[in-house]
């Protein structure tokens, strides 16, 4: 009872995934999405990634699971990440290239990010949709040419200070008191926490254990991540908070909100724009 869960687990963010591909397919009808690839490091990371998928696909099969309207067929290819001492993707790519996804995705790390769109251009793969799920980014990352258009997944994009109160509230804070602006999720994520426990001794008005439990878990809290946290049993604990990541996308240089759509700071940029000029 005594443990409450801020973060989504893996496999709520794999379904918050195939939620948001699936409403933004109906809400944009130019978007089609039946086809999804998956190039995966071949390490731990990545092969974890691509089970999921599999589980994800066979549940799509069975009309089951939030992809179900959008996962028709799938295919996993591995890669050697260049932070592992690879860094050649193009055989991965060309075959990629040869299955014409609706949605590319690869899973690897923040070294395999701008050599991958490099070779992706040289090879002349634009897929409708370029995803990518690493753990974390190059810094500057947004700066290249090559970023724009490139899709991701996270809880949080500074962006978000154009529809959340909260959020431009936490940013303008952040850099006032340290002078730099927040570098990831982390930064919203850790003050999400901090402040709602705050929020559930104010209202317990003692710490003594059951009456702060009781009321942390009454607490709702309109969160910097862009969110009302509010706890909720989940299929591995009795306290589960935020349940969803974001769909984001390089725009401009800035990351993008573009699912959910209550929270949408731009118009999705689709399909994936040509290489010609970059």
């Amino acid at each position: 009872d005594w443990y409450f869960h801020l973060h989504p687990w893996d496999y709520q963010q794999g379904a918050s995934y195939g939620l948001g591909w699936t409403e933004l397919a109906e809400a944009y009808p130019d978007i089609v999405i039946e086809k999804i690839f998956l190039a995966y490091e071949e390490g731990g990371f990545g092969s974890a990634s691509h089970e999921s998928y599999l589980v994800l696909q066979s549940q799509a099969d069975q009309g089951e699971g939030t992809w179900a309207a959008v996962m028709s067929d799938y295919m996993g290819v591995s890669f050697k990440s260049a932070a592992l001492g690879g860094g050649d993707y193009r055989a991965m790519l060309q075959q990629a290239k040869a299955y014409d996804p609706d949605l590319f995705v690869w899973a690897g790390y923040d070294a395999d990010a701008l050599p991958m769109l490099q070779q992706a251009k040289e090879v002349g793969f634009a897929p409708k949709f370029f995803v990518g799920a690493p753990p974390g980014w190059p810094a500057h990352f947004g700066d290249s040419p090559l970023a724009e258009g490139v899709t991701l997944y996270g809880m949080w994009a500074p962006t978000i200070n154009k529809v959340s109160a909260t959020a431009e509230h936490f940013w303008n804070a952040y850099i006032e008191k340290y002078n730099e602006e927040p570098a990831t999720y982390f930064a919203p994520l850790g003050y999400t926490n901090i402040y709602f426990l705050a929020e559930g001794i104010k209202a317990a008005g003692t710490l003594e254990k059951a009456a702060l439990i009781k009321a942390l878990e009454e607490v709702e809290y309109a969160s910097p991540i862009g969110e009302v946290l509010k706890m909720a049993p989940s299929n591995v604990i009795k306290h589960q908070g935020f349940t969803a990541q974001k769909i984001l996308q390089w725009q401009g240089g800035e990351q993008q909100v573009i699912w959910p759509l209550d929270l949408k700071t731009a118009e999705p940029m689709y399909p994936f724009p040509s290489w010609e000029g970059r």
